[in-house]
């Protein structure tokens, strides 16, 4: 899919979110609980946004730098993950929304994470889940690759956009969390929480009309903290924090 990794798409989906409510809403919630954690955590440095083409963090939270892999008039700079242009020890905190399925050398960015992030500096993730659920949803309905059995967290690229794999944050973070802790032994899991079982699919996300109106999200909202408890089988989306001891 070739178009997905024009600068035009990225663009294009980013007004999808702004014209869409209920969609828009969703994330700004998002956006909101990284705002919020990041300002309780007293350290002093740099807040980034890798991979923010697509998104809004900016207006919400206008101090941090936004980024993308690619040239964007809505972006700060142009970097990849994989290789960032900042000192050691530089950066507070780095947020990623959708953003590490699509890197295709997890280890390196993990390494380039550890560099440039000061101590107690942390990075936020908002992910595909892998649940139930969420495994039939992404397998049948998205066009991106989703293999939870996948031996290898590194993929081939052709582009930013067109290749990934969904289930990455699983791998790394639940089934090979004992490999991650030896590579990386400065990064620490402090949270993996499961969240949003259907309020995207009900936004219609990128692609579909939405399914319901905007004064429905407190509802859906209600509905799913009520169900909690089985979150881990039904979650389309969860939030992985990592910190550098």
């Amino acid at each position: 899919m070739k178009h997905l990794d024009l600068p035009e798409t990225t663009l294009a989906h980013r007004e999808i979110v702004l014209s869409k409510p209920f969609l828009k809403r969703i994330h700004q919630d998002w956006y909101n609980d990284f705002k919020r954690y990041d300002e309780q955590i007293p350290l002093e440095g740099k807040t980034i946004e890798i991979g923010a083409g697509g998104g809004f963090l900016k207006e919400v939270y206008p101090t941090v730098i936004t980024s993308d892999i690619m040239k964007l008039a809505c972006c700060d700079m142009q970097f990849s993950a994989t290789d960032m242009p900042f000192q050691d020890n530089e950066i507070k905190s780095i947020f990623m929304l959708n953003v590490l399925h699509h890197i295709p050398d997890n280890e390196q960015f993990f390494k380039e994470a550890d560099r440039v992030l000061k101590k107690g500096g942390f990075v936020y993730m908002i992910e595909p889940a892998t649940t139930f659920f969420s495994k039939f949803i992404y397998k049948n309905f998205h066009h991106e690759p989703f293999d939870e059995k996948a031996t290898d967290w590194a993929f081939e690229s052709k582009g930013p956009l067109s290749d990934a794999n969904g289930a990455l944050p699983y791998m790394i973070f639940k089934r090979d969390i004992n490999k991650f802790k030896t590579l990386f032994p400065n990064l620490e899991l402090i949270q993996f929480k499961y969240h949003t079982p259907f309020k995207y699919l009900l936004s219609g996300g990128l692609s579909k009309p939405a399914l319901v109106p905007l004064f429905a999200y407190p509802i859906i909202q209600l509905i799913e903290k009520i169900l909690t408890p089985i979150l881990p089988q039904i979650a389309l989306f969860q939030t992985i924090i990592i910190k550098k001891k």
